[in-house]
């Protein structure tokens, strides 16, 4: 009997919500506009209670924190040509709280609020082991990720990647038959590398999936690998590392996966082969060591029995100030800084209500003056 079939696993909870065409507008008109990412769309829904009503505060928010010139707000009719050209590429925008949404990605603080769902929507609902590694992997270390991703997809997992050169490759190649999910870090329309559009097609057409957070059209830029690895990580039980290099963006992979929560595995390599040299420091500050997929399983499987823990959001129904009053907002302003500072400190330090903080924090980050980071903490940009 398949692993994810004898478990009870909260992965394959099925949502029955589903978003009305406006809603689905709304947030996207909210996501799309300036300034706002996953966090601080989650602050403005936990403040506004609703996009269409978080659409109406942006530019005088903007304005009290200091954005100069007019506040750039997506269009409706952006968004409705934004959605008709997605379902034209047979690709969902979905929320978090809909089916063929990922679980254990809901958890995140910074999940996407509407994610691009291309292929079979129910295997996103299983559970998930990622790999990832080397873009210019061994013969070796390509071979260990095939066999490890077909001995995974076999036991019931799917497997989850990149849709990178090297080991991520070999890791979907392996796991086609049971179902893998590609990841990608650019809009659906814009496959990176090229040469793996067809290797996306043969996913997509075996019952896989393909996800993104970006829009169509958009191309993927450096900085927009770590955003994708955050979702590869986020989505799974675990990340298995396969031959990563230091400084390496599997490196990075592994470390979200910690913050997140998530179990770390290492394949240990040759001390005399630099692209080994990361994983076998992962396997020195503790991450397991795999050298096949019982050792994923074994891992895992106690904690596919447990609910997820999902975020906090910031108190429901807590309004907003009308305005913080130019003293408050001069004061927490002085006590941020470049380094990250815990709004709960903010709001102790600054001897004022969270209402009065949270506000003028949402004020500075749509003016793009605050940068939000995971566990509760801000910086001035």
């Amino acid at each position: 009997m398949l692993v994810w079939q004898r478990k009870a696993s909260v992965d394959a909870i099925n949502n029955t919500t589903t978003l009305t065409e406006a809603e689905r507008i709304d947030r996207l008109r909210l996501i799309r506009s300036d300034n706002v990412g996953p966090r601080t769309f989650r602050s403005l829904i936990a403040h506004c209670g609703s996009a269409r009503a978080a659409l109406e505060r942006l530019p005088e928010l903007a304005r009290r924190g200091g954005a100069g010139g007019r506040f750039g707000i997506f269009g409706e009719q952006d968004a409705r040509a934004e959605l008709a050209a997605s379902q034209k590429l047979g690709v969902s925008l979905l929320a978090s709280e809909e089916n063929g949404y990922p679980q254990r990605l809901a958890t995140l603080d910074d999940a996407p609020p509407l994610l691009a769902v291309r292929g079979a929507s129910e295997t996103l609902m299983r559970p998930m082991i990622a790999i990832v590694g080397s873009r210019n992997a061994s013969a070796a270390g390509l071979k260990f990720a095939g066999q490890l991703a077909r001995e995974l997809s076999d036991a019931g997992f799917v497997v989850i990647s990149g849709l990178a050169r090297g080991v991520d490759q070999a890791a979907h190649r392996a796991s086609i038959s049971g179902g893998t999910v590609a990841v990608l870090a650019g809009g659906h329309d814009r496959i990176y590398p090229p040469e793996h559009e067809s290797l996306l097609a043969a996913i997509i057409e075996a019952k896989g999936a393909a996800i993104s957070e970006m829009p169509l059209g958009h191309e993927p830029r450096a900085r927009d690998f770590p955003r994708r690895n955050r979702l590869i990580s986020g989505a799974s039980l675990g990340v298995v590392v396969i031959e990563a290099a230091h400084r390496s963006g599997s490196l990075i992979t592994a470390r979200m996966a910690a913050e997140q929560g998530r179990e770390v595995f290492a394949v240990p390599g040759s001390p005399l082969d630099p692209r080994a040299a990361g994983t076998n420091d992962l396997i020195k500050q503790g991450a397991t060591l795999v050298t096949g997929a019982s050792d994923v399983i074994d891992a895992v499987e106690p904690i596919m029995a447990r609910p997820p823990s999902f975020p906090l959001d910031e108190p429901d129904g807590e309004p907003l100030q009308q305005d913080p009053g130019t003293s408050d907002r001069a004061r927490i302003t002085a006590l941020l800084g470049p380094s990250p500072v815990s709004i709960d400190d903010l709001i102790r330090l600054a001897d004022t209500s969270p209402a009065v903080v949270r506000t003028v924090l949402l004020e500075l980050e749509l003016a793009g003056k605050l940068e939000r980071h995971g566990g509760g903490m801000v910086s001035l940009v």
